[in-house]
This record gives structure tokens, sequence and C-alpha cells, in this order.
């Protein structure tokens, strides 16, 4: 076995691990760690897109929807390709994994009630996405997940514009500024949760060590706020956040994190909570995460049963 310090000094020296012969089973551990959320994420995306995809207001958008969950389902195949190259059984990750223990965003256990509400997730959820997997496009260690997010970061780049139109033609629209501003409201604090827990509060990081990223958590986050924020305010949105001249950062304002009603998708600013409180309600899954991994293994559990028909 490598030694850790040594494969560390490596690595923050630039050497790119191509293989399972360049790393030792705590940079294995930590990156597949890493590849499940990643999967896990990107394939969990598209349940909430398909609840509203029929709402399409013209053709075009709805090609462009179906485009977008493509490209998702492909992300997740590079994820779970990279997982089945360093050994693990993707079937059974995919396929007979119980839905609690996907590790996919919080905010993707619920469906969408508008068409606008999927702009607003491609908006502030893709440019999550697009903060974090470019992060690692840039600075990770491995390999093979470098070179694959070439092509991830230019798609999910696409996803965020697109919603950005969405929003923008809506907030042009008297009677759609509402629903826009009602999606923002939720989804805004659900974003800033992609990042995890703030820096404070972890110990260590593995991925940072090993260079499978390149920033901290709430250094992602502060990125992901430097576009968000902006945008959202120069179409008239309004963001619980905002730029502070003497910080030299942007500051969050309302409690962060808070207490969430699940059943009104609302956050409930007068209830502050702890992070410890979040990763259990990020472990007890939402309201529709059973929903949505049965859609996901429908098809390979039929098949399956098929086959023992046929049998």
């Amino acid at each position: 076995m490598k030694s850790a310090e040594m494969l560390k000094e490596k690595v923050r020296n630039g050497f790119m691990v191509e293989g399972l012969e360049d790393m030792n089973d705590e940079y294995l551990k930590a990156l597949k760690q890493t590849l499940v959320i990643v999967g896990d994420t990107e394939l969990l995306s598209v349940p909430p897109l398909l609840t509203v995809y029929n709402q399409a207001p013209t053709l075009n958008n709805k090609i462009t929807a179906l485009a977008i969950m493509q490209d998702e389902i492909g992300h997740a195949h590079i994820a779970f390709r990279l997982l089945k190259d360093l050994g693990e059984d993707t079937d059974e990750l995919l396929y007979n994994r119980e839905a609690n223990r996907w590790k996919n965003p919080y905010a993707f256990d619920f469906e969408l009630s508008n068409w606008i509400e999927l702009g607003v997730f491609n908006a502030l959820f893709d440019r999550a996405g697009y903060t974090l997997l470019g992060d690692a496009g840039k600075n990770t260690s491995y390999g093979p997940w470098r070179r694959a997010l070439v092509k991830v970061d230019k798609e999910e780049l696409f996803h965020l514009r697109n919603g950005e139109i969405i929003m923008k033609t809506a907030m042009k629209d008297p009677e759609l500024q509402e629903k826009v501003q009602k999606a923002v409201d939720w989804m805004f604090l659900m974003a800033l949760e992609f990042f995890g827990v703030e820096d404070s509060l972890k110990s260590r990081s593995q991925q940072l060590e090993y260079k499978l990223k390149g920033k901290t958590n709430d250094e992602l986050r502060q990125q992901w706020l430097s576009t968000a924020v902006p945008f959202c305010e120069s179409i008239g949105v309004k963001v619980p956040a905002h730029y502070d001249e003497k910080q030299e950062k942007y500051v969050i304002d309302v409690p962060f994190p808070c207490k969430f009603d699940v059943e009104n998708k609302r956050w409930l600013f007068d209830q502050p909570d702890t992070w410890e409180n979040v990763i259990k309600r990020f472990k007890s899954r939402g309201p529709h995460n059973q929903q949505f991994v049965e859609r996901i293994q429908r098809g390979a559990k039929e098949m399956e049963q098929l086959r023992k028909e046929v049998v």
C-alpha cells in the first residue's frame, strides 16, 4: 500500500492518477464516494424535470428540455462507468440500492409545480453543478474523470443558460413574475445546500488533500453566489443574499441553515437549524425519493421479471 502522505504530495505537485495501481485505499475510497454522489445527482435530476416536461410552452422548449435530460443521463453514465472501472458493481448500485441510500441532493426529491420551476431548477441547480464539476474539471487529480468533465462542463453551462432564458422571459410577463419569485424562494437555499457543511465544521477533507476537488465548500458556495445573485438581481428577482463590500464576500441575509416546511416548500426563517439536523433531513430523504428511484429502476426490474417468467 502506498504511503498516504507520499501520494498527497505527488498530486499536489501535479501527478495525475490514471488507474488503481496509482492509488492507495484511502484515495480509492474518497474517489468512489465522490463519483457515487456525482452519478446519483446527475441521474436523479431527471425525474423532477419529467414532472413538468409536458408543460413546455413551445416545441423548441420541449426539445431543449429533452436534450438537457439526455445530457444528465450521459453525465451519470460517465460517473458510473468510472465506478465500474474502479471495481464497483454498478448494476447493484443502480438497480438494487434502496431509495433512501441514494446520495442525490435533497432538492431532487421534490416534484416541480410548473414550467417556470423547471427554468429556475436549471438556472440555480445546474449552476451549482457547473460550479462543482467545473472545479473538479480544473483541479481533480484523477485523469479519466478530468478528461470526461471537459464535455460535462460545456453541457452544464448550456443547462443553466436555458434556465436563465426561461426566467428572463417569464419576468417580462406580469402574470408569471410571481411564479418565478415563488420558485426562487424555495430553490435558492436548496442550491446553497448543494455545497455541503460549512468549512468550520469539517475537520479534514480527503477530497481536498488528494486533489479530487480544488476549493472548499464555502469557497464554492461563494463562487455560486457570485453569479447567481447578480443574475437574479438583474432581472428583478429578490434573493436572500447580497455582496458585502467590507467583508468582500457574499452574505446570506437569512438564517442558514434553517428549517424547511416540506409540505408547503417554504423555509422557516424564524427557526434556525444546525448542519447536523440538515444532514439528518438529507438522509431521511424528501417526499418523492421513493417514487423517483423506482422510476429509474423500473425497467431493469421488469426485464428481470420477464427473464424469470421465460425460464
